[in-house]
């Protein structure tokens, strides 16, 4: 039985999994924001907050602690500069998971996991898509004179054939063809 079972496997082994969150926690700390699977998601929230929670405290033993899952000491610098900073006001609750609904290839339920102040960093890097919106201006309509000129005559349909005659795409649906240099014609 497993009673107080914590965790989840995720269908990996106890190493694949640490070295999973590992990369995953340092993209989180990278850009605030990461897609991922839901069960993903719920298990590294717990972990991310304690790296958070450490980041706050900013003790060189926390520095260490916190170098021990994010392996880069640039990101490490990030965490306890930028992003703990954000929340020394905040006792918990660091991060938000947003349901995206069912993954197109398999099904398998998405979720965005992100920061909960990150609205200060993403606000100017939306200004510059809403500036391009607005350079591109609608194309003006065609009259409908220009559509009558571009316009292409429809070709006729063919007339019906005798028995007699068969067409090349007829006679390769009835296996003849040109393979390996031998013509079937069809005989009446």
């Amino acid at each position: 039985m497993r009673h107080a079972v914590r965790g989840r496997k995720l269908g990996r082994t106890s190493a694949h999994r640490q070295a999973l969150f590992r990369n995953q926690l340092q993209s989180l700390v990278t850009n605030e924001r990461i897609i991922t699977t839901l069960p993903k998601a719920k298990e590294l929230r717990p972990i991310a907050e304690k790296v958070i929670t450490r980041g706050k405290k900013g003790t060189v033993h926390d520095r260490r602690w916190v170098l021990s899952w994010i392996l880069s000491r640039d990101l490490v610098k990030k965490l306890f500069d930028d992003i703990a900073p954000r929340f020394s006001t905040r006792p918990g609750g660091y991060l938000r998971i947003v349901k995206l609904g069912p993954r197109q290839g398999d099904g398998a339920e998405m979720a965005v996991l992100e920061l909960v102040e990150r609205e200060a960093t993403a606000a100017p890097a939306e200004a510059p898509k809403e500036a391009k919106a607005k350079k591109a201006a609608p194309k003006p309509k065609p009259k409908k004179e220009d559509k009558d000129k571009e316009a292409k005559p429809r070709k006729e349909p063919k007339a019906a054939k005798s028995k007699g005659e068969a067409t090349k795409k007829e006679q390769t649906k009835k296996g003849g063809g040109q393979q390996k240099g031998i013509t079937r014609q069809k005989t009446g």
